[in-house]
């Protein structure tokens, strides 16, 4: 089974993509408080996925992007920036996130998209 690992500040946010991926048979872990991100990837063994907010109050997704990718246990993870920041883009790409995806997520297009990023394809999208 495909785990997928949620981090963002915004518990509707995270209720929302929660919500996605159940209905696409992907189990997943919260993570609302990412000053907590250390302690919570010690105690799961799988992620096949993460879905990273670019902008929460104790820490950005570009700086816990490249805590990701200082882990080799991650090199062959795509970490999808998730936010309300269309505007961040091209940024994120520059920094090495795998995909973009746009809040709001598109319910009907989302199927499509994880499907694609778990197939190894980048989606870059801001609706």
């Amino acid at each position: 089974m495909t785990h997928a690992l949620i981090i963002d500040d915004n518990k509707e946010n995270i209720g929302v993509l929660a919500e996605l991926l159940t209905l696409e048979n992907v189990t997943h872990t919260r993570v609302q408080d990412p000053t907590k991100l250390p302690l919570i990837l010690e105690e799961l063994p799988q992620i096949d996925l993460i879905f990273l907010d670019l902008e929460m109050p104790e820490i950005d997704g570009y700086t816990i992007l490249k805590s990701l990718q200082e882990e080799s246990r991650f090199d062959d993870t795509p970490v999808i920036a998730y936010t309300v920041h269309v505007s961040h883009i091209h940024q994120a790409r520059a920094h090495g996130f795998h995909s973009f995806l746009g809040k709001p997520l598109d319910a009907d297009r989302f199927p499509q998209q994880l499907a694609q990023i778990l197939s190894g394809k980048s989606v870059w999208t801001i609706a």
